[in-house]
């Protein structure tokens, strides 16, 4: 008797793998995100218009010190100068101006950059800390200068033997010349995470 055979069996077609579409193509909307986040001249012109306007700001920090701070007053017996009142808490009152003044300012100047440009980036944050560190040092200096005069010998002639007369203005704590760009710079981070544009959220790549 003869075995039976068995025909072998037909080979199926070959069909070409898949082809993946997650994969980004060179010039894609990958590529053209990436680009996005790099920094453009454009960002930087942003960022140093914004180190100039806040620094020109200080002007307005050492206008309102001047004019808000109180004075320390002294008295001259013909001899030397003296403090009026020793338990005088001038000095110090002269710092917390100088103090809430920067803090304001620094939080509306952080606010007016955001309205300016919601997107953010880090030129118009390196250039508010920037800006803001000047400010307060032009703040500071013009307080002084609008102030009373440094010269204690000649105030004292001027004002007679006796007769109180205003102390320049001072600061006693330097630290709080960082207090404006520190809440310039929380601020406008606050602020820009919580309502800046989000970036569109990537699609998923579809089933094969």
């Amino acid at each position: 008797m003869t075995e039976a055979v068995s025909p072998p069996p037909a080979a199926e077609p070959y069909e070409p793998p898949p082809s993946r579409t997650d994969v980004p193509e060179p010039g894609g909307d990958h590529d053209r995100d990436r680009d996005g986040d790099r920094v453009t001249a454009a960002d930087v012109r942003d960022g140093a218009a914004v180190t100039l306007a806040v620094g020109v700001a200080g002007v307005v920090l050492g206008l309102l010190w001047a004019w808000l701070a109180p004075r320390v007053q002294y008295v001259s017996n013909g001899e030397a100068v003296f403090l009026r009142d020793t338990e005088s808490e001038a000095r110090i009152g002269a710092d917390g101006v100088f103090f809430l003044l920067s803090l304001g300012l620094g939080v509306l100047s952080a606010a007016a950059v955001f309205l300016w440009r919601r997107r953010g980036g880090v030129p118009l944050v390196v250039g508010l800390a920037i800006g803001s560190v000047f400010a307060s040092l032009v703040g500071w200096r013009l307080g002084v200068w609008l102030g009373p005069t440094r010269d204690l010998a000649a105030a004292a002639v001027a004002a007679g033997k006796g007769v109180p007369f205003a102390a320049p203005l001072q600061l006693l704590a330097h630290g709080v010349l960082l207090v404006w760009p520190m809440a310039a710079v929380a601020v406008h981070l606050g602020l820009t995470a919580l309502w800046s544009p989000r970036d569109p959220s990537p699609e998923a790549p579809p089933h094969p």
